[in-house]
C-alpha cells in the first residue's frame, strides 16, 4: 500500500487534496477518524489477512474495541446482504481486492485544450474477465436517499468517472454500509449517465487545475 501511495501517477486523491487547497470548505466530525474508521472496515472485507482481531489492530494501526465491534457487525451486515443479493455475492467471490490500474499518457480535454496525465487508481474490488469493479464505502447515511445524496456532497461520483476511464469499463458500482444502523446501500453507474458525466466534469476540471500546476 506504501508503495502505491509513493507513486507518481495522478490519483483521484491528490484531486481532492487539490480541492481541498483551492475551494477550503468547513470541516463536518473528525476527518481523520472518519478514514481510520472506513480503513478499518475496508481490511475487514477486502484485506482480512492485515486485521488482528484479537489485538484489535489493522497492520501497526491500534483501534478501540468498539470500532472493531461496530466494524464486525458492518462486515456481518454486508455478508447478510450478498445471501440476498446476487450481483453482490458474485462481487465477493469473483473479485480482485486492493487491485492498482495505472494508465500511462491519458488524454483529456478541458473546454476544447488537449493534455495528458499518468493516472492511477486503487479498486477495492475489480472483475477482471469483465473489466468493471467499485467500490465500498462506510458512510453516515441511514436512508438510500441519504446515501445517493452523499455520492454527491462527497464526490464519490467524481472517483467512480475516474476510475472508470482510467481501465475504460462501462459500468461500475458502489455498495456502502451504514455506520449508524448498519444497513447496506447501492448504487449503479454507467458510462454516459447523469453520475457519471457529473463525476467526469468534476475530475476535468481539477485534473486541468493539476496539470497547469506540474507542467
Amino acid at each position: 500500500m506504501e508503495s502505491y501511495y509513493n507513486r507518481k501517477e495522478v490519483s483521484n486523491s491528490d484531486l481532492t487534496e487539490l480541492k481541498n487547497l483551492l475551494y477550503p470548505q468547513p470541516q463536518y466530525g473528525d476527518k481523520e477518524q472518519a478514514f481510520k474508521f472506513g480503513t478499518l472496515v475496508d481490511a475487514l472485507i477486502t484485506e482480512p489477512d492485515r486485521v488482528d482481531l484479537f489485538n484489535f489492530r489493522v497492520d501497526d494501526v491500534q483501534y478501540i474495541e468498539d470500532d472493531f465491534c461496530l466494524a464486525i457487525e458492518m462486515r456481518k451486515s454486508l455478508m447478510a446482504e450478498s445471501r440476498k443479493d446476487k450481483f453482490l455475492d458474485s462481487v465477493l467471490k469473483l473479485s480482485e481486492t486492493q487491485k492498482t490500474s495505472i494508465r500511462q499518457k491519458q488524454a483529456f480535454n478541458y473546454s476544447g485544450f488537449d493534455y495528458i496525465l499518468d493516472t492511477r487508481c486503487k479498486w477495492d474490488w475489480f472483475i477482471g474477465t469483465m473489466n468493471f469493479g467499485g467500490d465500498l464505502k462506510t458512510t453516515a447515511a441511514t436512508s438510500q436517499k441519504e446515501f445517493e445524496e452523499a455520492v454527491d456532497f462527497f464526490d464519490w461520483d467524481r472517483s467512480r468517472a475516474w476510475y472508470m476511464d482510467i481501465v475504460g469499463s462501462d459500468r461500475d458500482f458502489i455498495y456502502a454500509i451504514s455506520k449508524k444502523n448498519c444497513k447496506v446501500f447501492k448504487y449503479f453507474i454507467n458510462r454516459g449517465d447523469k453520475t457519471y458525466q457529473r463525476g467526469k466534469e468534476k475530475y476535468n476540471e481539477l485534473a486541468f487545475k493539476y496539470w497547469q500546476l506540474i507542467i
